[in-house]
């Protein structure tokens, strides 16, 4: 049986860590910060877990992580 393939658009995104959760970086800091609030420039620092719902999704496109 051949191996299964991950997403490279997944593995680029989204890290796997060892208690299986899935760590991605806050959605919305991409541009347009003058709108933003300074709260809410200061919480979306760094990294997030996501929720058991998008990470079911995320782990079907990585098989082996």
């Amino acid at each position: 049986m051949p191996k299964m393939k991950t997403k490279s658009s997944a593995k680029k995104r989204f890290k796997v860590t060892a208690s299986g959760k899935i760590m991605a970086a806050q959605a919305g800091k991409q541009h347009g910060m003058i709108k933003r609030t300074n709260k809410q420039i200061r919480n979306q620092r760094g990294t997030t877990v996501l929720t058991d719902q998008d990470a079911r999704i995320v782990k079907k496109f990585m098989p082996y992580g």
